[in-house]
Order: structure tokens, then sequence, then C-alpha cells
């Protein structure tokens, strides 16, 4: 499936950058294979409770509220480590998938997608 640049969200950043929570953006790679899973968004409480649970957990920007991944699909991420860019303004939590997928997306079986990057842009839309 593929999109178009009028189909992104470009107002996204502004949006969070509106919000009272100081968030970081957080890449999320499964560990094993090297894809990339997923971009979130993370708080303080949410890094402390991915460390203390072993598991991540990110901060809702839609929300304004913790979701710790899992918690009602059942597909948690494991945490391996954390990385921290050169910058010290944003992470990489590296993750072993404990489930069927990442994506809070199904496909066309009711399946999650196993990364949220399944769609290409199309440069010509």
């Amino acid at each position: 499936m593929d999109m178009s640049m009028r189909t992104l969200d470009w107002t996204k950043l502004r949006s969070i950058a509106a919000l009272a929570t100081e968030v970081l953006p957080v890449a999320v790679q499964e560990v094993d294979t090297g894809q990339v899973l997923m971009v979130a968004y993370v708080n303080r409480h949410a890094v402390e409770l991915s460390i203390e649970r072993g598991e991540a957990v990110f901060w809702s920007t839609s929300k304004d509220a913790l979701h710790v991944k899992g918690a009602t699909s059942g597909n948690v991420l494991e945490l391996v480590e954390i990385l921290v860019n050169c910058e010290d303004n944003s992470l990489l939590y590296r993750v072993h998938v404990r489930g069927t997928g990442a994506c809070h997306l199904t496909d066309d079986e009711g399946n999650p997608h196993l990364s949220c990057f399944f769609r290409a842009l199309d440069p010509a839309g």
C-alpha cells in the first residue's frame, strides 16, 4: 500500500510541542533482525517504568497518558537495551517482540503488523 505526501501528518510535532509533558522520541528496533518496528514518545516516567518492568512503556501524546505496550493486545515489547543518541535528545529501544506484532493497525486477517512501517511513500502521489 502506497501513501502520498498529502496524507502525512505534518502537524504531529507541533501538537507534541504544545503538551505540558516533556517527551523524547524513541525508535523501537527488533534486536535480532534489526527491523525498525515503530517510533513513539517517552517521558521520564515511561523510561523509568520500561527499565523497571523490562518492557517498553511509552507516553501517548494523543491521550496524554502512559501506554504500556501490550497491556490490552498482549503484544509486549521485551526491552533488551536502551541507547541514547549523540545529542541526548532521542532514544532507541532494542526489543524482542513477544506476540504477533508491534503495530496497532491490523492486516486483512486482523493480525497486527509486525512493524508500523508497512506502507511505502509514493513519490508521484
